[in-house]
């Protein structure tokens, strides 16, 4: 039997679906891109998979990719969060991992080693985990009213899974991300837990 004073409810997670950018693997931050046909594809084949009114709380990214996606999903109307926007990948935004571990002649690894300031400041996986906190605070006092989704993006859903299990800030490079897949945070016998990772629509 279950105590009945044990956390229930989940934290949907949805990345976005494909852009331009992701599709060649350029980190994409700020740049506000839109889906591709194949993204507006992937995102509408969400909906057979999610029904609105299981969720009592939907927050998206205010960036394009997300908003949209959640529209093709069927959630015409979230709630925008701005603490969901992705990375800032300051001056390598546009840039593939291949690129600047050629540049730098050694490979790079965005979790541990962060990104240099160019047009935008960027930021650090620790200030990346502040902005998942934050999110999974408001989500953890929605939850009593009833579940959650997010839409958003693939490195700051992996911040906010990482943060969910209290992994170390850089560990989300352990964590793979594909484009429109339904990942899920939840319990484990009152403890937090990933219950559903990367999950894609098969039809």
């Amino acid at each position: 039997m279950t105590d009945s004073t044990e956390p229930t409810g989940r934290i949907v997670l949805v990345r976005h679906g494909e852009t331009e950018w992701s599709r060649s693997g350029r980190h994409t931050g700020t740049t506000d891109l839109p889906l591709t046909d194949i993204g507006e594809q992937q995102a509408a084949l969400l909906r057979s998979a999610l029904d609105p009114a299981d969720f009592g709380l939907v927050l998206s990214s205010p960036l394009g990719r997300a908003r949209r996606t959640a529209e093709l999903a069927g959630f015409a109307d979230p709630v925008i969060e701005p603490d969901l926007t992705e990375w800032d990948y300051g001056a390598y935004e546009g840039r593939t991992t291949a690129d600047i571990s050629a540049e730098l002649g050694r490979p790079w690894n965005l979790w541990s080693d962060g990104v240099p300031a160019g047009a935008t400041p960027g930021e650090s996986a620790h200030d990346l985990r502040g902005r998942a906190d934050a999110v999974l605070r408001r989500a953890r006092a929605a939850l009593p009213d009833g579940d959650v989704i997010l839409f958003a993006h693939g490195h700051m859903l992996r911040a906010i899974a990482i943060a969910w299990v209290a992994l170390p800030p850089d560990a989300g490079s352990i964590f793979a991300l594909s484009t429109s897949t339904l990942s899920e945070l939840g319990f484990e016998h009152g403890r937090p837990a990933i219950r559903k990772w990367n999950a894609p629509i098969v039809h």
